[in-house]
Protein backbone atom coordinates (compact mmCIF):
# COMPACT_ATOMS: atom_id res chain seq x y z
CA UNK A 1 0.00 0.00 0.00
CA UNK A 2 2.83 2.41 0.79
CA UNK A 3 4.03 2.19 -2.82
CA UNK A 4 0.60 3.42 -3.99
CA UNK A 5 0.71 6.34 -1.54
CA UNK A 6 4.28 7.59 -2.04
CA UNK A 7 3.69 9.20 -5.47
CA UNK A 8 0.43 10.99 -4.47
CA UNK A 9 0.53 14.68 -5.44
CA UNK A 10 -3.22 15.39 -5.36
CA UNK A 11 -6.09 14.16 -3.23
CA UNK A 12 -9.74 15.00 -3.81
CA UNK A 13 -12.40 14.55 -1.16
CA UNK A 14 -16.13 14.07 -1.31
CA UNK A 15 -17.85 16.07 1.45
CA UNK A 16 -20.96 14.37 2.84
CA UNK A 17 -19.92 11.21 4.66
CA UNK A 18 -16.20 12.01 4.30
CA UNK A 19 -15.53 15.52 5.59
CA UNK A 20 -18.83 15.39 7.50
CA UNK A 21 -20.81 12.65 9.21
CA UNK A 22 -23.07 12.43 6.16
CA UNK A 23 -26.09 13.96 7.85
CA UNK A 24 -27.96 16.66 5.97
CA UNK A 25 -28.89 19.37 8.44
CA UNK A 26 -31.59 21.75 7.20
CA UNK A 27 -33.22 24.63 9.04
CA UNK A 28 -36.93 25.43 8.72
CA UNK A 29 -35.99 28.16 6.27
CA UNK A 30 -34.15 25.63 4.07
CA UNK A 31 -30.63 26.69 4.99
CA UNK A 32 -28.17 23.79 5.04
CA UNK A 33 -25.39 23.45 7.55
CA UNK A 34 -22.70 20.85 8.12
CA UNK A 35 -20.49 19.74 10.98
CA UNK A 36 -16.78 19.55 10.15
CA UNK A 37 -14.12 18.17 12.50
CA UNK A 38 -11.29 20.50 13.51
CA UNK A 39 -8.76 17.64 13.59
CA UNK A 40 -9.52 16.95 9.93
CA UNK A 41 -8.97 20.62 9.14
CA UNK A 42 -5.53 20.75 10.69
CA UNK A 43 -4.58 17.51 8.96
CA UNK A 44 -5.55 19.06 5.63
CA UNK A 45 -3.45 22.14 6.36
CA UNK A 46 -0.43 20.00 7.21
CA UNK A 47 -0.89 17.84 4.11
CA UNK A 48 -1.10 20.92 1.90
CA UNK A 49 2.02 22.34 3.55
CA UNK A 50 3.81 19.07 2.77
CA UNK A 51 3.25 19.69 -0.95
CA UNK A 52 0.12 17.67 -1.76
CA UNK A 53 -2.63 19.50 -3.68
CA UNK A 54 -6.10 19.33 -2.12
CA UNK A 55 -9.48 19.37 -3.82
CA UNK A 56 -13.15 18.99 -2.98
CA UNK A 57 -15.49 17.30 -5.45
CA UNK A 58 -19.04 17.05 -4.16
CA UNK A 59 -22.47 16.38 -5.60
CA UNK A 60 -24.22 18.95 -3.43
CA UNK A 61 -23.79 22.71 -3.48
CA UNK A 62 -23.44 24.46 -0.16
CA UNK A 63 -22.13 27.84 0.94
CA UNK A 64 -20.65 26.26 4.08
CA UNK A 65 -18.45 23.97 1.93
CA UNK A 66 -17.17 27.02 0.08
CA UNK A 67 -16.44 28.74 3.40
CA UNK A 68 -14.71 25.65 4.82
CA UNK A 69 -12.54 25.33 1.72
CA UNK A 70 -11.55 29.01 1.96
CA UNK A 71 -10.68 28.59 5.63
CA UNK A 72 -8.43 25.62 4.81
CA UNK A 73 -6.84 27.17 1.72
CA UNK A 74 -8.38 24.61 -0.63
CA UNK A 75 -8.65 26.37 -3.99
CA UNK A 76 -9.87 23.46 -6.11
CA UNK A 77 -13.56 23.19 -5.24
CA UNK A 78 -16.12 21.49 -7.48
CA UNK A 79 -19.70 21.58 -6.19
CA UNK A 80 -22.89 20.26 -7.74
CA UNK A 81 -20.88 17.62 -9.58
CA UNK A 82 -22.61 14.38 -10.46
CA UNK A 83 -19.89 13.03 -12.74
CA UNK A 84 -16.99 13.22 -10.35
CA UNK A 85 -14.50 11.58 -12.70
CA UNK A 86 -15.10 14.40 -15.20
CA UNK A 87 -14.22 16.96 -12.53
CA UNK A 88 -11.21 14.92 -11.45
CA UNK A 89 -10.01 14.69 -15.06
CA UNK A 90 -10.42 18.44 -15.45
CA UNK A 91 -8.36 19.02 -12.32
CA UNK A 92 -5.67 16.54 -13.38
CA UNK A 93 -5.41 18.33 -16.72
CA UNK A 94 -5.15 21.75 -15.05
CA UNK A 95 -2.41 20.51 -12.73
CA UNK A 96 -0.75 18.44 -15.48
CA UNK A 97 -0.85 15.29 -13.35
CA UNK A 98 -1.49 11.66 -14.26
CA UNK A 99 -4.27 9.74 -12.49
CA UNK A 100 -1.76 7.41 -10.82
CA UNK A 101 -0.40 10.30 -8.69
CA UNK A 102 -3.88 11.22 -7.49
CA UNK A 103 -6.08 9.92 -4.70
CA UNK A 104 -9.82 10.15 -4.15
CA UNK A 105 -11.74 9.70 -0.91
CA UNK A 106 -15.42 8.87 -1.28
CA UNK A 107 -18.17 6.89 0.40
CA UNK A 108 -20.87 6.09 -2.14
CA UNK A 109 -21.42 4.67 -5.61
CA UNK A 110 -21.30 8.14 -7.22
CA UNK A 111 -17.64 8.26 -6.14
CA UNK A 112 -16.69 4.98 -7.81
CA UNK A 113 -15.85 6.32 -11.28
CA UNK A 114 -13.18 8.56 -9.73
CA UNK A 115 -12.07 6.03 -7.14
CA UNK A 116 -11.55 3.34 -9.78
CA UNK A 117 -9.31 5.51 -11.96
CA UNK A 118 -6.90 7.13 -9.50
CA UNK A 119 -3.72 5.70 -8.02
CA UNK A 120 -5.08 5.43 -4.48
CA UNK A 121 -8.71 5.27 -3.36
CA UNK A 122 -10.02 5.62 0.17
CA UNK A 123 -13.36 5.12 1.89
CA UNK A 124 -14.86 5.08 5.38
CA UNK A 125 -16.30 2.18 7.42
CA UNK A 126 -19.97 3.03 6.77
CA UNK A 127 -19.62 3.01 2.97
CA UNK A 128 -21.68 0.44 1.04
CA UNK A 129 -19.94 -2.92 0.43
CA UNK A 130 -19.42 -2.20 -3.28
CA UNK A 131 -17.42 0.94 -2.43
CA UNK A 132 -15.19 -1.10 -0.11
CA UNK A 133 -14.51 -3.46 -3.03
CA UNK A 134 -12.85 -0.64 -4.96
CA UNK A 135 -11.09 1.12 -2.08
CA UNK A 136 -7.40 0.60 -1.51
CA UNK A 137 -7.84 1.72 2.10
CA UNK A 138 -10.73 1.96 4.58
CA UNK A 139 -10.21 4.36 7.45
CA UNK A 140 -10.62 3.31 11.05
CA UNK A 141 -12.35 6.62 11.81
CA UNK A 142 -15.80 7.54 10.53
CA UNK A 143 -16.41 10.39 8.11
CA UNK A 144 -16.63 13.71 9.93
CA UNK A 145 -14.88 12.19 12.94
CA UNK A 146 -11.20 12.07 12.05
CA UNK A 147 -11.24 9.99 8.84
CA UNK A 148 -9.74 12.82 6.78
CA UNK A 149 -7.03 13.45 9.39
CA UNK A 150 -6.20 9.74 9.38
CA UNK A 151 -5.71 9.82 5.60
CA UNK A 152 -3.66 13.01 5.72
CA UNK A 153 -1.30 11.49 8.27
CA UNK A 154 -1.18 8.20 6.34
CA UNK A 155 -0.05 10.03 3.19
CA UNK A 156 2.48 12.20 5.03
CA UNK A 157 3.85 9.17 6.86
CA UNK A 158 4.28 7.21 3.61
CA UNK A 159 5.93 10.20 1.95
CA UNK A 160 8.23 10.90 4.90
CA UNK A 161 6.82 14.37 5.58
CA UNK A 162 4.81 13.78 8.76
CA UNK A 163 7.70 14.40 11.16
CA UNK A 164 8.47 17.75 9.54
CA UNK A 165 4.83 18.79 9.81
CA UNK A 166 4.66 17.80 13.48
CA UNK A 167 8.06 19.28 14.41
CA UNK A 168 6.77 22.80 15.19
CA UNK A 169 4.45 21.30 17.81
CA UNK A 170 7.02 19.00 19.37
CA UNK A 171 9.97 21.38 19.60
CA UNK A 172 11.15 22.99 22.78
CA UNK A 173 10.16 26.64 22.70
Amino acid sequence: MIEKIKPIRLIAFDVDGIMTDGGLYLTDSGEEFKRFHSLDGHGLKMLKASGVELAIITGRTSRCVEMRAQNLGITHVYQGIHKKWDAMQDLLNKLQLAPDVAAFMGDDVVDLPAMRRVGFSITVPKAPPIVHQYANYTTKHEGGNGAVREVCELIMSAQGTLSAQLAPYLGDD
